[in-house]
């Protein structure tokens, strides 16, 4: 089932390349949306494709690139709505 999950990644995720590995990995997955920084200085997803892809992805970005430290995940699952037609880093 395609399901849209729009995620919050709190920690050390600005300035370290966190936006790149999460296009990065998305485009791996082949899944939809966008990624940004947020003026919290956290990093906002919103992803589209099939469930076990999702959580495979989100596997991924948990433990993000090298130079970052995740502290905290926060997932809402939604309804897809096929809004995007790739995937984009968004300033």
């Amino acid at each position: 089932m395609i399901k849209k999950a729009c995620i919050t990644i709190c920690g050390k995720v600005q300035r370290v390349g966190f936006r790149w590995f999460v296009s990065y990995t998305a485009k791996n997955y082949n899944l939809k949306g966008f990624v940004k920084n947020t003026s919290d200085k956290n990093v906002y997803v919103e992803v589209e494709g099939d469930e076990n892809i999702l959580n495979d992805f989100i596997k991924e970005i948990k433990k993000g690139p090298p130079l970052s430290k995740v502290e905290n995940v926060i997932i809402n699952y939604l309804s897809a709505n096929y809004l995007f037609i790739d995937f984009r880093i968004q300033e």
